[in-house]
């Protein structure tokens, strides 16, 4: 079977979620600052896609690599493929900007105007922000045989001027400062909203960087650099210096991507392309403003009931005393649905406890202004044993990272910036306190990151425990973590990349014998992406066996449902909501005696070789039941779910009035 039929290749089907995004921009069922958002998203979720897959990809075509890849393509044929597709999106976007979202708008009263469309009162406040804040902060660079062209930064807007004195052609480029807010609010009367980018105000306004010259063209750009980070992490004398070290050199990396605007100047083009070392066939031209990631800070800066998805206060669960709550019994809490105050609540009561001995905790990502941090920081101040696990190696927080593992060692805490040649996904809290004369070991574990923004904004699950086979488990997992000692068998987790893969073939094997024995095999998973092939290969066995495989993969999945002799028995959902769904949560019938697990970790070959993830059985009733029935109403969407095709496309199920939706239904059960 020729591969290209047997998977969808890993970066055609994320831009098939992004695309999934977009249309939810278009939809007119969400409310409107809400499509505006999804317009946000998908922008940002493109541009990290050019900054990683593509660069990665880039890089290969360069070194002459010319083999088909796991999923049957040649690097060429992915990057035709890759650059249609993006083209045919990025066309669909400006054209629901142009369209729909446009005429939508001005129906609530909120413009986003031109200079030619601004009234008196607007032209002065205009002109007294440009006089007073823009001018004073633009430098426009020369380009020139002393001045060579300069390294912008990856996501820079930027004005490409033609300017002639004396008959002598000069180019100079302003980039458009991001210092300040790029959405300007105006002054408006009544229940209006009026904007304008300050991208207009300086093109409007360029007369005033180039006195005694002529301007002979201007056309506004934006480029994208190289992101991915790559050192050789086994020869690093320290993670944390190497790391710094290649930071600084994002600014001059490879350029990737490049954005104009539409009727640009065409010796300007040329211009540009080449001093930004970019094939002018490659580039981009869109008809309207650039980079629409603007969009989020217009909704943010909107308050007016109606164009928003209605509010709610999630729910909160009930106790007095943290370490009692856990002591009386293992319970966990469904993220954004039910708060994540407990999660917060268990390190700053830990941080000032006096029989708390110590905190041992793992950092992917988390906020600005985070408590959690803080606590952690009060901790240490108080003398107790605190050690960090930051991952510096996370991909976009990188930089906020190395802040965080500074600011924690200043404040006494032990850092630990990763292990070279992996990424410490798993999120883990190992809590040590003495009690009556002993020491008793309290656990969280969970799916998503110890983020209190993405709290409200992602699904997942927390687990709380005070279980000594998961304490052990956890304090051993630290100990290879940040130590030297080796994995040993473990009791109540399972981690990658030392025995993850094999433990989930494993169970799917046993499925497959279940089947043959009582015709009841079935696997219920929900997960952010499948694209391990070895993986994908194994639930086809299990398909072609009989076992009933029901999954719901939110972003890029490479497996291909309903294909005759190969996966009649799998059913792929993606659904894409309010909330991201962020939750990892696998079900196995076991001959009609559930096991349900949850993990950090997706089926991707990353999760599975390359990082640090836990996987962990829930075995208390009343918690699998409860997952069950969190499952259950997830594959009950008919608002928001989209199911894929044998024909690699995915289809939105019939919406009437009587749609189910998952989140939705959620928000009202937990807060009821």
């Amino acid at each position: 079977m020729d591969l290209k039929d047997k998977y969808i290749h890993r970066d055609l089907s994320w831009l098939g979620f992004n695309r999934r995004v977009l249309e939810e921009a278009g939809d007119g069922h969400n409310p409107l600052l809400e499509r505006l958002k999804f317009l946000s998203i998908f922008s940002s979720n493109l541009d990290e896609f050019y900054m990683v897959r593509v660069a990665g990809l880039k890089k290969l075509l360069d070194s002459g690599y010319n083999r088909k890849d796991q999923f049957g393509f040649y690097p060429q044929d992915l990057f035709s493929e890759i650059k249609l597709t993006a083209d045919s999106l990025v066309k669909d976007l400006y054209d629901i900007y142009a369209g729909s979202i446009k005429t939508t708008l001005e129906a609530n009263k909120i413009y986003l105007k031109t200079l030619e469309d601004l009234n008196e009162a607007q032209k002065k406040f205009v002109k007294r922000f440009f006089d007073t804040t823009l001018y004073p902060i633009i430098t426009p660079m020369a380009v020139d045989q002393g001045h060579p062209f300069p390294d912008l930064p990856s996501k820079t807007i930027a004005l490409a001027v033609s300017i002639i004195r004396s008959e002598k052609n000069h180019l100079a480029i302003l980039p458009v400062p991001k210092s300040v807010p790029r959405l300007l609010k105006l002054p408006s009367e009544g229940e209006e909203f009026h904007f304008i980018l300050i991208d207009h105000l300086i093109k409007e306004n360029l007369k005033e960087f180039f006195k005694g010259y002529k301007i002979q063209a201007a056309s506004a750009f934006r480029l994208l650099r190289d992101s991915e980070i790559a050192f050789d992490e086994e020869f690093a004398p320290n993670l944390l210096k190497a790391m710094e070290k290649e930071l600084q050199k994002r600014t001059s990396a490879r350029t990737v991507y490049v954005q104009m605007e539409q009727g640009a100047n065409v010796e300007l083009v040329d211009i540009l392309c080449t001093g930004l070392s970019f094939a002018k066939e490659e580039a981009v031209f869109v008809p309207s403003d650039l980079d629409l990631t603007f969009f989020s800070e217009m909704a943010n800066s909107i308050d007016r009931p109606g164009v928003r998805f209605g509010s709610f206060v999630p729910a909160k669960i009930s106790y007095e005393n943290i370490f009692d709550k856990i002591k009386e019994e293992d319970f966990i809490v469904h993220l954004p649905f039910q708060s994540f105050f407990p999660t917060e609540d268990l390190i700053q009561t830990a941080a000032k406890d006096a029989d708390v001995l110590a905190i041992k905790m793992t950092l992917y990502r988390t906020n600005e202004d985070s408590s959690i941090i803080k606590a952690l920081m009060e901790a240490a101040k108080r003398r107790k044993q605190v050690t960090v696990v930051v991952e510096i190696k996370a991909r976009f927080e990188e930089e906020k990272n190395i802040q965080w593992a500074r600011d924690l060692e200043q404040a006494g805490c032990h850092v630990i910036y990763g292990i070279a040649g992996l990424k410490i996904h798993s999120k883990m809290t190992l809590i040590v306190r003495r009690e009556e004369g002993r020491i008793r070991r309290y656990v969280h574990l969970s799916t998503g990151n110890y983020n209190e923004k993405t709290a409200c904004l992602y699904t997942d699950i927390g687990y709380f425990t005070a279980n000594d086979d998961f304490a052990r488990d956890i304090a051993d997992v630290f100990n290879v973590v940040t130590g030297y000692s080796q994995p040993s068998p473990w009791k109540r987790v399972i981690s990658s990349p030392h025995d993850l893969r094999k433990y989930f073939f494993d169970l799917i094997d046993r499925e497959i014998e279940h089947h043959g024995a009582h015709k009841n095999g079935l696997i219920i998973a929900k997960m952010n992406s499948l694209e391990d092939v070895a993986m994908i290969d194994k639930l086809y066995a299990a398909s072609q066996a009989g076992v009933k495989i029901k999954l719901i993969v939110r972003g890029m999945c490479c497996l291909i449902p309903g294909l005759e002799g190969l996966s009649e028995n799998i059913e792929v959902r993606s659904i894409i909501g309010q909330f991201l769904e962020h939750s990892r949560i696998f079900v196995f019938n076991n001959n009609s005696s559930p096991r349900i697990f949850l993990s950090s970790a997706d089926w991707m070959t990353r999760n599975f070789d390359r990082r640090v993830e836990l996987l962990f059985e829930i075995t208390k009733p009343e918690i699998k039941t409860h997952l069950q029935f969190v499952m259950d109403n997830y594959f009950k969407d008919s608002l928001k779910a989209r199911v894929l095709q044998k024909d690699k496309t995915y289809v939105r199920l019939a919406r009437d009035e009587v749609s189910f939706g998952a989140q939705e239904y959620f928000i009202n059960h937990y807060t009821r």
